[in-house]
């Protein structure tokens, strides 16, 4: 085998720091909050790999200091394996972590309840209520006081705590908008409760984060926080045309496909989501693995058109 010349050495030392250098251009999306809830969290991240940088900064000190200084070429070294039991080195050994662990343990417990997805957020604004159910491969996002709907685009205004209650209308999933906070799961045949809001209008990345077969990948969306003009300007062109959301048109949307372009529906049957929350209205048929030819990229037209059993 050739030796490596010293440039082919120089590179591969050279790699792992390439390799960091690449993560630049990652979106830090968890560390740029533009919520409330999103600021806790990213707060209660920060906190808590600070409180664990108290034990693990001296101990990579003290490997290394030991380690520099048991050298083989150090004759000032010496090695006493016979040593009496230290009460006090044994109370500093186990004080710090437990003084650690137990206020890592304060801080999470603390933030977890502050944080809960359920818990209303305090603000002088109504909550807007909106109902989520993950699909294959799509998100849907009903607006039941306003009566309409729409896929792959969630438009919220900027300042308003928005509740969400969400389900699964086929396999279980995850619903996560980094920049806004919590990430929560979605489950068939069952409703979990959401608070979150945006501070400042914007736009924000919204995606799923449970793989759910083949067109897992496309399923993310937009999250639209606009002011409140803009947000009910936002409403009106929706009823101002577009088809219908109804219990036909849903069970077409229903099926395995992934959506080119956001939809809109004008108006939304009344208990829409409570007819897929029990289950009145089929679930997805869900992934199948050996045997789906892959993802179904369905046209805006076929999704607008209600199936009549």
């Amino acid at each position: 085998m050739m030796p490596k010349v010293p440039s082919q050495r120089l590179c591969l030392r050279l790699a792992p720091l390439a390799l960091a250098l690449s993560l630049g251009g990652c979106d830090w999306a968890v560390l740029n909050p533009k919520g409330p809830v999103g600021d806790g969290n990213a707060t209660l991240l920060v906190d808590s790999v600070a409180i664990m940088l108290v034990i693990v900064v001296p101990t990579i000190i003290a490997t290394l200091a030991i380690a520099w200084w048991f050298r083989s070429s150090n004759g000032r070294a010496f090695y006493l394996p016979d040593w009496e039991y230290s009460g006090q080195l044994e109370l500093i050994v186990w004080a710090i972590p437990l003084l650690t662990i137990m206020l890592l343990g304060g801080v999470t417990w603390i933030g977890a309840h502050d944080l809960d997805p359920a818990k209303p957020l305090q603000s002088k604004e109504e909550p807007l209520n909106v109902q989520v159910v993950s699909l294959d491969w799509k998100w849907l996002f009903i607006y039941p006081d306003q009566h309409i709907a729409s896929v792959n685009r969630l438009v919220i205004p900027a300042g308003t705590p928005i509740h969400f209650s969400l389900t699964s209308g086929s396999v279980m999933t995850a619903f996560f908008v980094p920049q806004l906070g919590s990430m929560i799961y979605t489950m068939n045949r069952m409703r979990t409760q959401l608070y979150l809001s945006a501070d400042n209008p914007g736009v924000f990345r919204g995606l799923a984060t449970q793989i759910a077969g083949d067109g897992f990948a496309d399923m993310h969306f937009e999250v639209e926080a606009k002011s409140s003009e803009d947000f009910y300007a936002w409403l009106a062109q929706v009823r101002g045309g577009g088809p219908a959301l109804t219990p036909e048109s849903y069970i077409e949307l229903s099926k395995q496909s992934v959506v080119p372009e956001p939809v809109t529906y004008q108006t939304v049957s009344d208990g829409l989501f409570e007819k897929i929350l029990d289950q009145t209205l089929p679930p997805g048929p869900g992934p199948v693995a050996e045997t789906d030819p892959g993802p179904i990229v369905a046209t805006t037209s076929q999704l607008c058109v209600g199936r009549r059993n």
